[in-house]
């Protein structure tokens, strides 16, 4: 999978705005409307574009807690503990990471005391270690 100047421009748009009209899309690509089509298509096609996701608005969580849940996990556990935490609604990313821990997941819940109980499952978890956590005070941007 190539992915050209162009392509990486136009995943950019999407990023911001996944349901942008092609038009809208074109006109700020300064390219056509076939073009910007047949693109999407090609990188859907070939993989690049993998789905369509929802961001929802700030306002509509607003006061929700928001944390990175560090995780260390036991040797050959990895695929049974991201397993269980996919299947946590309140995990919304999970990323394996470098250095002294082994997953980074960012938990999203209504209270302090459902990521307090959030934070205890994922540390009950079979194959969990240990966690550690940090809460986001603002995001600067989210692309």
């Amino acid at each position: 999978m190539k992915i050209t100047d162009a392509d990486q421009q136009l995943l950019s748009v999407l990023r911001e705005n996944a349901r942008a009209s092609t038009a809208e899309i074109a006109r700020r690509l300064k390219l056509s409307r076939t073009t910007v089509h047949s693109r999407i298509e090609r990188l859907e096609r070939e993989g690049v574009i993998d789905g369509y996701t929802v961001r929802v608005h700030d306002e509509a969580e607003r006061g929700h807690i928001r944390a990175h849940i560090m995780i260390t996990v036991l040797p050959k556990q990895m695929a049974a503990v991201a397993a269980a935490l996919h299947a946590m609604p309140e995990v919304r990313a999970l990323h394996s990471v470098s250095g002294a821990f082994d997953l980074v997941a960012l938990g999203v819940v209504p209270t302090v005391e459902a990521m307090d109980e959030l934070t205890d499952r994922i540390g009950a978890t079979d194959g969990v270690e240990r966690t550690t956590s940090a809460i986001i005070l603002s995001a600067k941007f989210e692309r």
